[in-house]
């Protein structure tokens, strides 16, 4: 219980920091979009090009783990949409955000450190499957969900080639892209260029939480219950159950079954909050009040609910 109170405890004091320094006038919410563009456009690039590139891929694959993280993490992503837009009445991208709050976890800066002090001989090859499964699909995917909504109505081809050729220039995306064509060649950067890319990928964790804080301020978050609780609910429970369905159903089709520890492994990296720039994502489409206190309930309650995960899987 102390393990995790003392990984999760730093992300309540950044946020807090955010909010304190944006309330007391220090920064003003506009600084922080620009803040939070900063991420987007050059800190979690360089994130994920890291956790791509520095690690040879053909080392860290496991096809029936991917296929149970992925399958269970598309599942939730089907269910999130389906219940905003039906049962929320959200339009089309406020409906794909929810569905990316329960289907996209923080695998890097909680699910990691929970592994790394749970059961470590798993954190490094769990995370890299993630970040590809996270990064190479489920994301991409959202992105284009997102994007599609926005370019409004036209032929069918013309908006997904819009939405494609729009995505594809995300600076997002190109720091994946990039990654990937780094490991598969087996490249190595000079070194000045790699502790470059590192110096902006070590900004994104600290910063995206100060800004998530600030976009908090002057947030009526008492009208926001029935918003974020069901995202709440369906990341932290339903995402981790969706896993061990996923494990379960593909085993039984023939697929072989994932070992013992590394499906826990997944099933704790489903069970941590959605990703920290979730709310930074949502900014571009005027969604990020909502999705930052989403964020902050989910992260609230996740200490609980990974608690009780934990000791079930001990168990």
């Amino acid at each position: 219980m102390s393990e995790i109170f003392a990984i999760i405890s730093p992300i309540y004091i950044a946020i807090l920091l955010g909010y304190g320094a944006t309330r007391m006038g220090l920064f003003s919410k506009a600084d922080t979009r620009v803040f939070g563009k900063f991420v987007i456009n050059f800190a979690l690039p360089a994130l994920i090009f890291n956790a791509v590139s520095q690690r040879p891929i053909a080392e860290v694959l496991n096809a029936s783990y991917m296929a149970a993280y992925l399958g269970g993490s598309l599942t939730m992503l089907a269910v999130g949409f389906f219940c905003a837009r039906r049962l929320g009445r959200l339009d089309h991208t406020g409906s794909t955000f929810a569905a990316m709050g329960v289907s996209c976890s923080n695998s890097g800066y909680i699910g990691l450190p929970i592994l790394l002090a749970t059961m470590p001989a798993m954190a490094s090859v769990a995370l890299a499957m993630n970040v590809i499964i996270e990064n190479v699909i489920v994301i991409p995917l959202l992105l284009m969900m997102a994007e599609s909504g926005r370019q409004g109505s036209g032929p069918a081809g013309r908006v997904f080639l819009q939405t494609v050729a729009r995505v594809a220039r995300m600076p997002l995306v190109m720091g994946l892209v990039a990654g990937l064509v780094v490991s598969l060649m087996g490249w190595s950067l000079p070194s000045p260029v790699a502790r470059t890319v590192t110096l902006f990928a070590q900004a994104s964790g600290a910063l995206s939480l100060f800004v998530i804080g600030a976009t908090l301020v002057g947030l009526p978050l008492h009208g926001l219950g029935a918003a974020t609780l069901p995202v709440a609910f369906g990341k932290l429970v339903g995402h981790p159950l969706a896993v061990l369905l996923a494990a379960t159903v593909f085993s039984w089709l023939g697929l072989a079954p994932v070992a013992p520890a590394l499906l826990a492994a997944g099933i704790v990296m489903a069970a941590v909050p959605m990703l920290g720039i979730y709310p930074i994502l949502a900014q571009a489409y005027g969604l990020a009040e909502r999705s930052a206190a989403a964020l902050l309930v989910t992260t609230a309650s996740s200490f609980l609910t990974l608690s009780a995960a934990l000791w079930l899987l001990r168990s």
